[in-house]
């Protein structure tokens, strides 16, 4: 069985789209999905700088439009077993399930960008990575700090987000064996200061219309596995605020007997947390065109 996840935000790079752009029909994909969203993706995958696609109004529809630009090359999600994305990578994967048209998946994000950005400058916070250490020392460390576990990547990878005193804290008090990387992210997401984005998004999302699942989604809020459409619907616009447990989609690939995993562009972020968590799967990240038919050639040989 083979599973295909989307990477969020934070993965992108100066650049990474041109060479997908390339592909017979990609530029005018990528040009109706810049007008769904109301962002010129052709720009910001191809000419932007760094500190342009770090804007989260921009990153945001960038990931998830590059992500069905390279499922619709890939030949799309059929014969994949389950579908995952981490943090706004759900969004591409529940588009890539037929959840949602494409069309009503860049209207959302892009509304999930700018809400989640608005929120962040709202309040001074941000995110750090705490790498290493005991999993429930760093957790008692992050909560003791008045912080939360935004992103449990897993046992040895915690983001930790809050206001920036806080933060700071727990920088110069450290959980044993572990360290504290502030990260360069604009605010909390995943916490409750993105509430007021929840509740744009809430009021989006009851004017849509989803489909139920054509293939399973694994949920990043808890590693279930979900089919029902208004209820992935759901879960997307709840975990802006909620945090994300990768480390419980990774128990749930294991679980279900995955033995291969995709990723897709902006591919590596992902695929770096499989090789330690999920020994022995056959991984690909999926970074360039020239990608495409080793990718193939693993839907084939582990399709559902």
């Amino acid at each position: 069985m083979i599973v295909i996840v989307c990477p969020g935000q934070g993965a992108q790079t100066p650049g990474f789209l041109a060479p997908w752009l390339e592909l017979p029909g990609a530029r005018e994909h990528l040009a109706a999905l810049s007008d769904a969203a109301q962002v010129d993706l052709v720009a910001h995958g191809t000419t932007s700088d760094a500190d342009t696609i770090k804007d989260t109004a921009v990153a945001q529809p960038l990931l998830v439009g590059a992500g069905l630009l390279a499922l619709r090359a890939l030949g799309g999600t059929d014969r994949a077993g389950a579908l995952a994305g981490h943090s706004v990578g759900e969004i591409t994967a529940a588009a890539g399930a037929g959840v949602l048209p494409e069309e009503d998946a860049m209207r959302l994000v892009a509304l999930r960008g700018r809400g989640m950005a608005e929120a962040s400058a709202a309040t001074p916070t941000g995110m750090s990575a705490v790498v290493g250490g005991d999993a429930g020392e760093v957790l008692d460390a992050i909560e003791s700090h008045g912080l939360t576990p935004a992103n449990v990547n897993s046992a040895g990878q915690v983001v930790a987000a809050g206001d920036l005193d806080s933060l700071a804290a727990l920088a110069a008090q450290p959980p044993a064996r572990a360290r504290v990387i502030p990260l360069q992210v604009a605010g909390a997401f995943h916490t409750s200061y993105m509430q007021p984005a929840v509740d744009a998004l809430t009021t989006a999302a009851a004017d849509l219309s989803p489909a139920d699942a054509t293939v399973p989604l694994v949920s990043n809020r808890d590693g279930e596995v979900v089919t029902d459409g208004r209820e992935v619907l759901d879960r997307i616009v709840a975990q802006v605020s909620s945090p994300v447990r990768w480390d419980l989609c990774s128990d749930r690939f294991a679980a279900l007997g995955v033995t291969a995993l995709i990723e897709v562009p902006p591919a590596g972020t992902l695929t770096g947390l499989a090789k330690r968590a999920l020994k022995g799967v056959e991984l690909l990240a999926l970074k360039t065109p020239d990608d495409l038919e080793a990718a193939r050639t693993l839907l084939e040989e582990h399709a559902a």
